[in-house]
């Protein structure tokens, strides 16, 4: 695969390349955001793979970026910075996945294999809609009765995991593991808090709240 890499630390930057290197990966390196946002913009690249402080735009506004220009790779953050508010942002900025510092390389492989296996949009439909409301997997934007719904990119990716899950019960953990892609559960409300902005967005003020709290279980978007 032909993956990109932003890492400044000389040292990291050569192992990392080495490491990946070996696994038959074709790596393109930069050490600044500026690099990377210009390299993901003109390469077509497999994984992108994100070290957070970098010179210059650092990695989160870097990804930002990219995600701005409508670039849709799959981005992995390799970082030092690994508290949950750390990771919870990042992810929020449009990555992937968060991989903290030190870390095992047949992990790193693993991921980037797990992240290259993701289905690209041409592969799967492009709109997804329940009801009244529908999802543009593309253009990543959402409508209700015709008229626009503006969300975070994190706040897309929890509608979109419960649109594709119309009718059924989610659990904390489905979402935490494929929306947030932790498999621990960080203890905090990060589930409740964005439940609840997207709410506000996808149901207040229409005829009928499609999104449902089932007590003691979970959440599910009401496919009528």
């Amino acid at each position: 695969m032909k993956l990109l890499l932003l890492e400044d630390d000389d040292g990291t930057r050569e192992d990392l390349q080495r490491v990946l290197k070996d696994a038959g990966h074709v790596v393109d390196a930069c050490t600044t955001g500026q690099d990377a946002i210009f390299l993901a913009s003109s390469g077509d690249y497999a994984v992108l793979i994100l070290d957070r402080m970098v010179p210059g735009i650092a990695g989160l506004p870097a990804l930002k970026a990219i995600r701005a220009a409508g670039i849709r790779t799959p981005a992995l953050f390799l970082t030092a910075m690994n508290g949950v508010e750390d990771r919870v942002e990042g992810l929020e900025s449009g990555a992937d996945d968060y991989l903290a510092k030190p870390f095992a390389a047949t992990e790193l492989l693993a991921r980037i294999n797990a992240l290259a296996r993701r289905p690209p949009i041409s592969e799967v439909a492009a709109t997804i809609t329940v009801g009244d409301l529908v999802l543009d997997r593309i253009r990543r934007s959402v409508t209700r009765a015709g008229q626009r719904v503006e969300l975070q990119s994190q706040e897309l990716k929890l509608l979109e995991y419960l649109m594709l899950h119309a009718g059924e019960v989610v659990t904390r953990t489905m979402l935490l593991e494929n929306v947030w892609s932790f498999h621990f559960d960080p203890k905090t409300n990060v589930i409740e808090s964005h439940m609840s902005r997207l709410r506000a967005k996808v149901d207040r003020g229409f005829g009928r709240e499609l999104i449902q709290t089932i007590r003691g279980a979970g959440y599910r978007i009401d496919a009528g």
